[in-house]
């Protein structure tokens, strides 16, 4: 079997003409009419707002699974059903049983998470664990970072915390995470009252471990004291040094210990179409949209704010249009005489809301050949804002981008017009689902029409939405998706791109092997 990497490096060229009438048929099929009327069903009030893990999530799953039986489509969950399942379990931490040491040529300091730091996320691991210590600035640009270089430490990151952080400092945790770091400490200068705050309230804190990955690498906040002996200009580091270097004869013991209170699972629903070319039916093109919400005010994460009398967080645009538009492309894919010649896979995934749960369990267990996945078609909130224009983020990484232009010229009366991430600043790139496709190598669109005053608010209902734009993007991207799933060569991503998105992550995993 090719490479994934050498794979996508050959030219996807574009379709150049008119598809045939039944396609085109297929397309007329996702009409305003349908949308609204799946839409209403999946950000009714009996879903209960959709939150990971919960009931109405659930009923969601179902009812996804049975539209894609009455398609026709394959099971593509495990076990034979259209569910894939993982794991969530609530726990407990115990701050006053856990510590953070430090012994070096310096001396030693040791805190308690009840008093001198706190856990930002993570678990906490089985036993005591200790390793090296290394330092960087949190100025360090994810791309930069040498996987190699903090694989197994424990790595203090100095944050400046008298200023925002940089826009990347997420991304920085997220590669060293991947990267195989025992731990993570957070070397903060923050206010010793605001400090304080945080220990108190996080320190009596549930956490919630998913997707059966074991323990989750924990991320601490200490303050500078906690480094005083260990010889760490930190004042240097604050003021833009920022490479990976040893704390010279410093380790660093974790003990945390916590207790398990719950254990549930939640859903991904998959349905799959085969494709009819024998040679090209064993690769894949994945539309994927969450079918989570953040469910009920007062219950869950407390996301949800109750308006008025109105206590239920619907997400009509969040994303049940994205839910609603993987379930009417699934539909028109499957009529007959349309069935392309890749294979095709449905999939709505939950925990988009609580750090993309579900696409990160997906890319992880796979119940296809990930390699052979040749594209994903991400769709999270479609249903606002303009009417003749949706932003295409990601478009600018792979040939993608020049498909979905193609898609458009060849049908103007569609009157949909498809942008670059016009919201850098945001970092929606990062926030929705396909950038855990994007992250192990599949060239991805992440279809989107912006926040709205309703974002995250019960004020998000089925009547705002714009039915008859959702019926036109989305038929956009049937027309964009069945060129790439007719193409005997698969897309292709842009090399600085591919440096910048994809190596990071690949390095991270050599280095863990």
């Amino acid at each position: 079997m090719k490479s994934l990497a050498l794979l996508t490096l050959c030219a996807l060229p574009l379709a150049a003409q008119q598809e045939p009438k039944p396609v085109r048929d297929a397309a007329a099929t996702i009409t305003a009419a349908d949308v609204h009327h799946r839409l209403s069903i999946i950000a009714d009030d009996s879903m209960g707002g959709r939150d990971t893990p919960s009931e109405g999530l659930d009923k969601t799953a179902a009812y996804v699974a049975d539209q894609f039986r009455r398609f026709g489509l394959r099971p593509g969950g495990e076990n034979g059903t259209y569910f894939q399942r993982y794991a969530i379990e609530r726990r407990k931490f115990d701050a006053a049983g856990s510590s953070v040491m430090a012994m070096g040529p310096g001396g030693h300091a040791m805190v308690t998470l009840a008093e001198g730091a706190w856990l930002a996320s993570g678990s906490a691991p089985q036993g005591a664990v200790t390793g090296d210590a290394v330092v960087l600035g949190s100025l360090l640009p994810p791309e930069q970072l040498d996987a190699a270089s903090v694989q197994g430490k424990v790595v203090l990151v100095v944050a400046d915390y008298t200023k925002s952080q940089p826009t990347t400092f997420n991304r920085l945790l997220a590669a060293i995470r991947d990267a195989g770091a025992l731990a993570i400490l957070r070397v903060a200068n923050r206010d010793s009252t605001q400090f304080a705050t945080m220990v108190t309230r996080m320190s009596g804190r549930e956490r919630v471990v998913v997707g059966g990955r074991g323990p989750q690498t924990p991320i601490l906040e200490v303050r500078d004291g906690f480094v005083a002996g260990m010889g760490v200009d930190l004042a240097a580091i604050r003021g833009g040094e920022a490479q990976v270097r040893p704390v010279t004869g410093t380790r660093v013991t974790l003990d945390l210990k916590d207790t398990l209170l719950e254990q549930t699972t939640a859903p991904n629903t998959i349905g799959i179409l085969p494709g009819s070319d024998p040679a090209l039916r064993d690769e894949y093109v994945v539309f994927s949209g969450h079918m989570d919400h953040i469910g009920t005010a007062g219950k869950g994460s407390g996301q949800c704010r109750a308006m008025g009398a109105d206590s239920i967080c619907n997400g009509a645009d969040d994303d049940g249009s994205g839910t609603t538009g993987v379930l009417e492309l699934a539909e028109a894919f499957s009529r007959r005489g349309v069935r392309p010649r890749r294979s095709m896979i449905f999939m709505t995934v939950s925990g988009e809301e609580k750090g993309l749960w579900g696409s990160s369990y997906f890319v992880e267990h796979p119940t296809v050949p990930l390699q052979d996945v040749v594209a994903d078609f991400n769709i999270d909130m479609i249903g606002r804002n303009w009417e003749d224009t949706v932003v295409a983020i990601g478009r600018a990484h792979s040939n993608l981008g020049q498909v979905l232009d193609d898609a458009a010229r060849r049908h103007p009366e569609l009157r949909m017009a498809s942008i670059d991430d016009i919201w850098p600043q945001e970092n929606f790139y990062f926030r929705s689902d396909h950038f855990n496709f994007a992250r192990k190598g599949v060239p991805i669109l992440f279809f989107f029409t912006g926040v709205h005053e309703d974002y995250h608010k019960a004020s998000d209902q089925v009547e705002k939405i714009g039915f008859d734009k959702e019926a036109r993007i989305l038929q956009l991207l049937f027309y964009t998706a069945y060129a790439v799933a007719q193409n005997p060569e698969r897309p292709q991503w842009n090399p600085e791109s591919w440096d910048r998105i994809v190596e990071p992550a690949a390095k991270a995993a050599r280095a863990g092997r």
